[in-house]
């Protein structure tokens, strides 16, 4: 009798085992799907977030545009500058005329 409860006991602690082995399993791919998504979007920030360093020619290139830039603004400045003096001793000649 006890070997046969013992057979009894060992066979529904295997079935229990087997059902939580499939139990985890599962659980187990559910958790790998989730993270290979977390990690997957991970890639994403990083590719948004982290700096990545230039290479001298893009940096070169840069430059060179933000000083053709700066040296567009300085003519555009320049030729601006250049109307309000002329405008202001325009004013100053009329002024000089009707004082005169």
């Amino acid at each position: 009798v006890t070997k046969e409860q013992d057979v009894s006991y060992k066979t529904k602690e295997s079935a229990s085992l087997d059902k939580a082995v499939a139990d985890l399993t599962s659980d187990r791919s559910g958790v790998q799907s989730e993270l290979d998504a977390v990690l997957e979007y991970l890639e994403k920030l990083k590719e948004q977030c982290v700096a990545k360093a230039e290479t001298y020619e893009e940096r070169k290139q840069r430059r060179e545009a933000e000083l053709a830039g700066l040296k567009e603004a300085l003519t555009i400045l320049e030729g601006e500058a250049a109307l309000l003096q002329k405008s202001s001793r325009r004013t100053l000649r009329g002024s000089r005329h009707i004082a005169a």
